[in-house]
């Protein structure tokens, strides 16, 4: 369950905490304890990180974007220029991993931000009464 933030944050403010991979609540503490693991609770307001689940969501924004940039540039090169495909390789190995790894992070934190500020959960179910 996410805890409860002590008053309403801007959406803005939501959003720079995210990109600066900063406690959603606090915006002080750190939000990683390594590249992508998030450490267990924030060291200055005590937030409690295990309502975190982002699943594969940042990995699929940061694919889908880097694969639309690196497979434009390729194509552009391959029409303009035909170069041999060494080329092809050393141009494009090193973009493909600078256009994946270098946002992941901080897409990860943002989505972290956001899921606090929206107070985003599993979804659980009601339980009823049984009709007599």
């Amino acid at each position: 369950m996410i805890e409860e933030a002590p008053a309403k944050i801007p959406l803005t403010q939501t959003i720079t905490r995210g990109l600066a991979c900063k406690c959603p609540r606090c915006g002080e503490g750190r939000l990683y304890g390594g590249f992508v693991t998030l450490r267990p609770r924030c060291e200055r307001c005590d937030l409690d990180y295990s309502f975190i689940d982002t699943g594969d969501g940042p990995a699929i924004f940061i694919i889908m974007i880097a694969g639309a940039i690196v497979v434009g540039a390729a194509l552009i090169v391959e029409v303009k220029y035909q170069p041999p495909f060494w080329l092809h390789a050393a141009l494009w190995l090193p973009l493909i991993l600078a256009t994946t790894l270098l946002p992941l992070r901080a897409m990860k934190s943002l989505l972290i931000a956001l899921q606090f500020h929206h107070k985003a959960s599993e979804g659980q179910l009601i339980a009823r009464k049984p009709h007599e």
